[in-house]
């Protein structure tokens, strides 16, 4: 007699002798059972899916975008200390080769860089500079140059005249100091510490002679790099002006300064005291007030114009 079988529920599959996968069933007495339990899927699929988009989006909100550049960027700070080790040349070409990817002005790319390891060199630059003695101490000093020395040989490749401008000044320092930042940034990741020095301004032909600078060459700003001694990085980091402050959505938000400047000169003069140095009561404003209150390097567009640029 023919006996219609019943529903089943699939249970495990299993391995059998002959290598076939055969299934495990459990025959059920009543289709209501198959019913009930797809229901309780469905029921748990749905609740699944609304448990993860609950959980998504607690963590979109409380999500920190953070990424190892914004990192390194965060971690920053002037060193001007550092240990006697050599930094590895393929180390510090593979810096400056980053750093060659920069963004340029019209991609004129009106930027030299120079780099500077002997020992005496470094020293003659630290007397320019105001006799600061880490340039002496780092491994590598660094310069970074406006240049549109280029440009005049491009003009003159085409028998072109060669306009020089305010503009083409500032796209060449704008240049220079964009592959600056790269490579100070670059250096940090690998560890490195860096301090700009903006004190090479003070002599600028004096440096353009001691480098062999052709016209329209100046150094913009130069760089001591090395492997940052003990204590060299502050902990904490030295607190900088408050986020409202410098930056502006939309439109610049016009007398709203005043408390910003209050708040960061009583943020940094607590800086200052935790890390023992007796400073100005307004410790950012009163230094800055004392220090633009003459004329800094006066004589800064006469030498750059004698070096062949245009104001």
């Amino acid at each position: 007699m023919y006996r219609k079988k019943r529903p089943f529920y699939p249970g495990n599959l299993q391995l059998s002798k002959t290598g076939r996968v055969r299934r495990s069933c459990q025959r059920l007495q009543h289709p209501l059972p198959l019913i009930w339990m797809s229901n309780t899927l469905a029921f748990i699929i749905m609740a699944q899916f609304i448990c993860a988009k609950e959980l998504s989006m607690t963590k979109e909100n409380e999500t920190t975008y953070t990424t190892a550049v914004t990192e390194t960027l965060n971690r920053h700070a002037s060193v001007r200390s550092f240990i006697d080790k050599p930094i590895p040349h393929k180390m510090l070409n593979a810096i400056l080769n980053a750093a060659r990817r920069s963004p340029t002005g019209s991609n004129m790319q009106t930027y030299s860089i120079i780099v500077v390891r002997d020992f005496e060199m470094r020293q003659k630059l630290a007397v320019l500079a105001g006799n600061q003695k880490h340039i002496e101490q780092c491994d590598v000093f660094v310069g970074f140059l406006a240049d549109i020395s280029r440009l005049a040989l491009v003009s003159q490749m085409h028998n072109q005249p060669f306009a020089k401008t305010l503009e083409t000044t500032l796209v060449a320092t704008v240049d220079a100091a964009l592959v600056g930042m790269s490579v100070q940034t670059a250096a940090e990741s690998f560890g490195l510490g860096a301090v700009m020095v903006g004190g090479i301004r003070n002599q600028p032909k004096a440096v353009a002679e001691l480098l062999n600078f052709p016209s329209g060459v100046y150094m913009v700003f130069g760089m001591s790099i090395g492997w940052p001694a003990d204590g060299a990085i502050p902990d904490p980091l030295k607190p900088r002006l408050p986020e409202a402050a410098v930056i502006h959505y939309e439109q610049y938000h016009h007398g709203e300064q005043r408390p910003f400047i209050d708040q960061y000169d009583a943020e940094l003069a607590e800086f200052y005291n935790q890390q023992k140095r007796n400073q100005h009561p307004a410790a950012w404003s009163g230094p800055i007030a004392n220090r633009l209150n003459k004329p800094v390097r006066p004589h800064l567009r006469e030498e750059l114009e004698d070096l062949g640029f245009c104001f």
